[in-house]
């Protein structure tokens, strides 16, 4: 576990805000494979996704660029189309999954955790379209943890959805969260600049793409190689103390 160097105020309600593809759970890239399918059913496509950054983006921005790439209008129907035949794709790819795919090494436990934690509120904040990722939480039993979030149709942009998810949150009768008690969890340095974007604290996985070092570099306030190691990463978000 990598210290950083900001706390929380250790007196106010936590907002933590849990990305979902390689931070709560590993697919082997259902959700490119299910979209690379969609774009080849609806458009005639093949790899379509070639050469389009994905990890940390937003479904969004992701399908904008595709369009504008291959020269395809995004009017109309096109992208609800689109996105019909995506999210029926990822069904199709999750169902197929071979055991071992899932949630990641201390996720449920941490989840667990923080759900019993009456100063904490748990949500997603995430690039997925909202029907995406409840695709994904509910193939591995976690979507019941989430009673919100802010998703790939809030905006293209991911830094715009912190303020989503607090507004959501209130609206469900959350106590005020100030900035730096948001905590962003997740394994790409975009959701570092989410965080830091709105003076949130950052915890960064290394079970994605990136290494711990990358992350750092980020400016990530705790850098951790995985979730486990509930009781202190509960500490961190909880207490705003930072391990040695």
């Amino acid at each position: 576990m990598s210290a950083g160097r900001r706390t929380g105020d250790g007196n106010g309600h936590r907002l933590v805000l849990f990305d979902i593809d390689g931070t709560l759970i590993w697919t082997g890239g259902a959700g490119s494979r299910a979209m690379t399918r969609a774009f080849r059913e609806r458009c005639g496509i093949d790899n379509g996704l070639a050469g389009i950054a994905v990890p940390g983006r937003t479904d969004t921005i992701i399908l904008s660029d595709v369009f504008a790439r291959h020269g395809l209008a995004a009017d109309g129907e096109a992208v609800p189309r689109l996105l019909a035949t995506y999210f029926r794709c990822l069904s199709e790819e999750l169902s197929a999954l071979a055991p071992g795919f899932g949630p990641l090494p201390g996720v449920v436990a941490l989840l667990d955790a923080l759900a019993l934690q009456p100063s904490v509120t748990i949500a997603l904040l995430t690039g997925n379209h909202s029907l995406g990722a409840r695709l994904k939480l509910e193939r591995f039993g976690l979507h019941h943890y989430f009673a919100l979030g802010a998703f790939g149709e809030d905006s293209a942009d991911r830094n715009d959805l912190v303020p989503v998810a607090l507004e959501r949150a209130r609206a469900l009768g959350t106590p005020e969260v100030a900035p730096h008690n948001v905590v962003v969890v997740g394994d790409t340095p975009l959701d570092v600049a989410c965080g830091r974007a709105h003076r949130s604290r950052t915890m960064a996985v290394a079970t994605g793409g990136f290494p711990a070092e990358e992350l750092r570099r980020a400016g990530a306030d705790l850098v951790v190689p995985t979730l486990e190691g509930t009781e202190g990463l509960v500490q961190w978000i909880v207490r705003g103390e930072v391990d040695g």
